[in-house]
């Protein structure tokens, strides 16, 4: 609240007040002195002035409303004098006595209370606006409870995606990069492939592409009681490829794949100073742990079991009270978890990857997090996170001879950057793998079947600083590390020997990535604006190339490379995002190719 509305406050007051010891008996007296009390309170409980302020105000009106009293008896008496020297002839009239008023004139009045009501007037209606929306104002009573309940969600997004491949990329038998799930789909080997089709097994590091994409998602939350709630979100998909919802333009006469990409209960308990110290999570859920797509693509959602526990502390700073928390992944590739500022917590989850028929082997993640939020000055915010997780069963284990029991072991979605070894060979005897198409003896080193050679056990740590110290525009710095835990040389080569593909078969378990965005934390609005810059490093087995980034090296593992991001709002709630990938593989053959992404969204 600025001086000059103190003052007309609190000259208001001393008008209220001079104007009673006047003119008013104690009993107005005492009602003049209350009603403005009782707006100096409201006025504090409304967050217009603080506590300090309005005891301020009254002090001072008390200050001057004396101040004013005592002048107005002073010209009082002297009216007083000039008036009995004026009347002293006439004694008859009014007895000898003359009653003074003291007043404050119309227009004074009129122009403070104008003053007050502009410099109110702002806030109040904010203030008004915000409970009608809390409360519900104008809706009809006759609408059914579950209507208010429900709370729906819409975005959409038109992307450009244009490959532009190395002119010295390798590529072919014994080279790669293979399709692995296209060559375990064929179940005939890279064999077969090579005699017949040997395009099929590859995937494209030769030609150019061009591709305009669509990802659309309608989701639904339903309050059901207090701190439960439940959601589901339908979103344009490839089914079976988990880090992706884009449909690839150019089905004209076929309809897009519509699937449930969510579908939760959630639980968050609120304490009554809305302080939120867990929250519960079942189902197909949203990535509960704070990471970037080092690990885990921003279009990944986790099937399972999640708990997110925090203890909070400095809940009665007003620096906390009045930060806005962002959405947490409001930067692309950049999850910053559902978590609250001045605050330690730790999240837990256990999430099926598949379950596997005729087996108790069924494939899992445990995922354990230990991290800790907290607002370091004015809004600038640090996050720092330590994580590990486990994969249950999902490396490949070799199939007995003339058996295929171990076939379950083959993974139901691959990118590309793992080392793969067969989990059936022409070693394996198991009929279709003993022999080439033409009837030759097939080549013991080639398999039918593949599977993913070493075990993923991921430590991972993670470090943002949201800096805002520039007003609007914040300064994020982001570093990440991740090193596979699991990786085991002499057990794949005990178990597999020769029977592995297109890899060394060495050590290539840690990956990083240092990133920096610049500008808006949200882009909301026309002229928000962001730009980012990031390096990353990723050996092939440092994470599951099945789960990575999509995009970053046409998705996958063994990678490095430079990412430039913009982002800019066009519109409310409509923004562009360009992003230009310049990538090249680590190891073996010569794999380089950069990608420019434009996407045009809009969400509501």
């Amino acid at each position: 609240m600025n001086t000059a509305t103190k003052t007309l406050l609190a000259l208001l007051a001393s008008s209220m007040v001079s104007s009673a010891f006047s003119e008013q008996s104690e009993e107005m007296l005492k009602v003049k002195k209350s009603t403005f009390v009782n707006l100096v309170d409201l006025l504090v409980q409304r967050g217009v002035i603080n506590k300090e302020e309005g005891s301020g105000l009254v002090t001072a009106a008390q200050q001057e409303a004396a101040a004013e009293d005592k002048r107005s008896n002073a010209v009082a008496i002297t009216e007083q004098n000039l008036t009995d020297q004026a009347v002293a002839s006439d004694t008859g009239k009014n007895g000898g006595k003359i009653k003074h008023v003291s007043y404050v004139p119309e227009f004074v009045k009129k122009e403070i209370r104008d003053q007050v009501r502009a410099e109110l007037k702002g806030e109040v209606v904010t203030d008004v606006k915000k409970d009608a929306k809390s409360e519900g104002w104008g809706i009809p009573g006759a609408l059914p409870e579950w209507v208010a309940a429900i709370n729906p969600s819409f975005d959409v997004r038109i992307r450009f995606a244009d490959e532009f491949y190395g002119k010295g990329n390798e590529s072919g038998f014994g080279v790669g990069p293979y399709d692995w799930l296209a060559i375990n789909k064929n179940g005939r080997g890279l064999q077969s492939f090579s005699n017949s089709n040997p395009n099929e097994a590859y995937l494209n590091n030769q030609k150019d592409r061009l591709r305009l994409r669509e990802r659309l998602r309608l989701g639904f939350e339903a309050k059901i009681a207090d701190g439960l709630k439940a959601g589901i979100r339908l979103a344009t998909s490839n089914i079976n490829n988990p880090v992706s919802n884009d449909q690839t333009l150019g089905n004209t006469g076929q309809s897009y794949q519509l699937a449930i990409d969510r579908a939760f209960l959630q639980y968050d308990y609120v304490d009554n100073k809305g302080n939120d110290w867990f929250s519960l999570y079942g189902g197909r859920i949203l990535n509960p742990f704070v990471s970037t797509d080092v690990v885990f693509d921003p279009d990944l959602s986790f099937e399972g079991v999640a708990g997110s526990f925090r203890y909070h502390f400095n809940q009665d700073d007003p620096k906390l009270r009045n930060y806005h928390v962002p959405n947490p992944t409001a930067r692309f590739g950049v999850n910053q978890g559902q978590q609250s500022p001045d605050s330690v917590f730790m999240t837990l989850g256990v999430f099926p990857i598949q379950d596997v028929n005729f087996s108790v082997n069924d494939k899992w993640l445990y995922g354990a997090q230990l991290g800790a939020d907290w607002l370091v000055f004015n809004e600038s915010r640090f996050n720092i996170a330590t994580s590990y997780y486990e994969y249950k069963n999902i490396n490949a284990r070799k199939n007995p001879i003339a058996s295929n029991s171990n076939d379950w072991t083959a993974p139901q979605f691959v990118q590309k950057g793992n080392s793969m070894v067969a989990i059936t060979d022409a070693n394996t005897l198991n009929g279709y793998c003993d022999a080439n198409p033409d009837g030759s003896a097939a080549n013991t080193d080639v398999g039918c079947l593949f599977g993913l050679a070493s075990e993923f056990k991921i430590f991972n740590a993670t470090a943002m600083f949201d800096y805002a110290g520039f007003e609007s525009a914040h300064v994020l710095v982001t570093a990440d590390y991740a090193k596979n835990l699991g990786f085991n040389r002499q057990r794949i080569l005990s178990e597999f020997g020769n029977s592995y593909a297109s890899t060394d078969l060495q050590e290539r378990t840690n990956a990083y990535q240092a990133r920096i965005d610049i500008g808006d934390p949200e882009i909301k609005r026309f002229g928000n604006w962001s730009v980012n810059l990031a390096y990353r490093y990723v050996e092939r087995d440092a994470v599951l190339d099945a789960f990575t980034d999509s995009v970053f090296h046409q998705g996958g593992t063994d990678a490095k490379g430079w990412v430039l991001g913009t982002q800019y709002g066009l519109a409310k709630n409509t923004w562009l995002n360009l992003r230009w990938f310049s990538t090249d593989a680590i190891d073996g053959p010569k794999y380089s190719v950069d990608t420019l992404n434009v996407d045009l969204n809009a969400r509501f």
